[in-house]
């Protein structure tokens, strides 16, 4: 394990690897269409307004253990692609759901170790939709992680 995490947490890379993730957030939301689309933006439009950091702070609090679940698939996929082909976003793509369920594994950890029922209940209702959502992002984070170990 590890050249992903090496890498991604080389010193100075952290801020410019949280504004890209804030931006693919801010891609993502844009992109949804529909009632749940409308839902997801205007909710994210509220906890913008409330605290305009929310999702850069969000991300830094939750980058490295999300760059430990990556890592995992990295190195799977660099034991079964060691020439790089096809490129980590592509074969991210065909396990989009199982990258979203393990990466969601993070804040379903946080939400069980929580005392606050209510919030429970609205992010097990919500967390179908949390992984379908995170993983239609699979693309843009896999091209995220290749930005960043090329560079």
């Amino acid at each position: 394990m590890g050249i992903l995490k090496d890498k991604l947490m080389e010193d100075g890379i952290r801020p410019t690897l949280i504004a890209d993730c804030v931006a693919l957030v801010e891609s993502e939301v844009a992109s949804k269409k529909g009632v749940t689309g409308l839902m997801i933006k205007g909710g994210y439009k509220a906890f913008k307004a409330i605290k305009p950091k929310i999702v850069a702070e969000a991300v830094d609090h939750l980058l490295d253990d999300f760059v430990g679940v990556l890592d995992r698939h990295y190195d799977a996929y660099q034991e079964q692609h060691p020439d790089g082909s096809p490129p980590f976003d592509t074969y991210a793509v065909s396990r989009d759901t199982r990258i979203a369920d393990d990466l969601l594994g993070i804040t379903d950890d946080i939400l069980n170790r929580s005392n606050k029922t209510a919030l429970k209940k609205i992010y097990q209702g919500m967390r179908g939709v949390a992984e379908r959502n995170v993983a239609q992002a699979v693309p843009g984070i896999g091209r995220l992680v290749q930005k960043h170990v090329a560079g």
